[in-house]
């Protein structure tokens, strides 16, 4: 390991990104624990000072994939489903993202979500926990996820439980503190082999690191959103951009809630919630309540819902796409998806 942190920790002028299979070396070095913490340490550090490379990102990304279990669906699964890819450091803000796939479940787009338990500096809420909170366990193996993807069409992994070598590295990243280039690999790892994948970016600076991993992953359909804190939700506050990514061009989308009736002023003391606020507000906005206060929340869910239906082929418009989400909420649709999946659970 020394020799390529050597190349990384040259200072300003001195650095230089390693090859791809510089990176696979390194990789390797840390998926078979012959990295120590420091060494470790030094090199993440040294890979935010320099900036990371898309091969670098990649080879993390592929040997950690290769030290991981499989979830094992059906091609037929695989051609339809979506990746969620959200940032593992949690949510302070509404995770739109739960709901929202449930919808697109209940509607038969199978969709896998995945997150560890939060790390610094944000330590937010992972999804994970939220799911557990409603009831959803995130404990079980690979074949049995893969029960509930191919059967309920939605599926939630704890990644740690998958993917030794990020137990291996969690000591070393919760003690620096900072992000590291390892943010962008983990959420990319794909190991249910979903053929579309949603990114959630937090600055544009990354974009084109997002677009060049993704076009070598190889996914027939890949989106980047600038969504709430990184993620692949789009708030109602603003306006937005989603990139369409192909292997020949980035196609972006401006994305505005109010062409629908859907914008929000931003609200500070609705944009920091807690495990319980989170469960509390799913499990109202699915079961067809329709408080004035959840209308805040409620918005992101058919809007998020109704773009994603469109992206997916299931609605020929956004508006329709909006309209279908709204009847879903209303026939609670998916609160019974929610009880369909726990169901499924209490029989494995």
């Amino acid at each position: 390991m020394k020799q390529w942190i050597k190349e990384v920790a040259r200072g300003k002028k001195g650095s230089r990104d390693l090859s791809y299979q510089e990176a696979q070396q390194a990789a390797q070095a840390v998926v078979q624990g012959e990295a120590t913490e420091a060494q470790l340490a030094a090199f993440l550090v040294a890979e935010r000072l320099k900036g990371e490379s898309p091969a670098e990102v990649l080879a993390f990304i592929e040997e950690f994939k290769q030290a991981s279990q499989r979830i094992p669906v059906s091609t037929e699964l695989q051609k339809n489903m979506i990746d969620f890819a959200g940032p593992y450091n949690g949510r302070k803000t509404f995770a739109a993202t739960i709901p929202v796939s449930l919808l697109l479940a209940e509607s038969g787009i199978p969709v896998y979500l995945h997150s560890i338990k939060s790390l610094p500096p944000k330590k937010g809420v992972a999804l994970h926990e939220i799911m557990e909170a409603l009831g959803i366990s995130t404990s079980f193996s690979p074949e049995q996820i893969a029960e509930c993807l191919e059967e309920v069409k939605i599926g939630i992994a704890n990644t740690e439980l998958l993917c030794p070598p990020l137990v291996q590295v969690r000591k070393v990243r919760e003690e620096i503190g900072v992000r590291s280039f390892l943010n962008t690999a983990e959420k990319s790892l794909n190991l249910a082999s979903a053929s579309s994948i949603m990114v959630g970016i937090f600055h544009k600076t990354v974009l084109d690191l997002n677009v060049e991993i993704l076009r070598q992953l190889g996914f027939n359909k890949s989106y980047i959103v600038q969504g709430a804190e990184g993620s692949e939700d789009l708030p109602i506050h603003r306006i937005s951009f989603l990139y369409d990514v192909t292997q020949d061009e980035v196609r972006s989308l401006d994305l505005d809630p109010a062409e629908y009736g859907l914008k929000h002023r931003k609200d500070l003391e609705k944009e920091v919630l807690t495990l319980e606020e989170q469960v509390t507000l799913i499990q109202q906005i699915l079961s067809g309540e329709k408080d004035e206060k959840l209308a805040y929340y409620r918005d992101q869910v058919v809007y998020n819902a109704g773009i994603k239906f469109y992206l997916c082929g299931k609605a020929p418009t956004i508006a329709e796409g909006i309209s279908w989400a709204n009847q879903q909420l209303k026939s609670g649709a998916g609160a019974s998806q929610l009880d369909k999946w726990k169901k499924k659970l209490d029989r494995m």
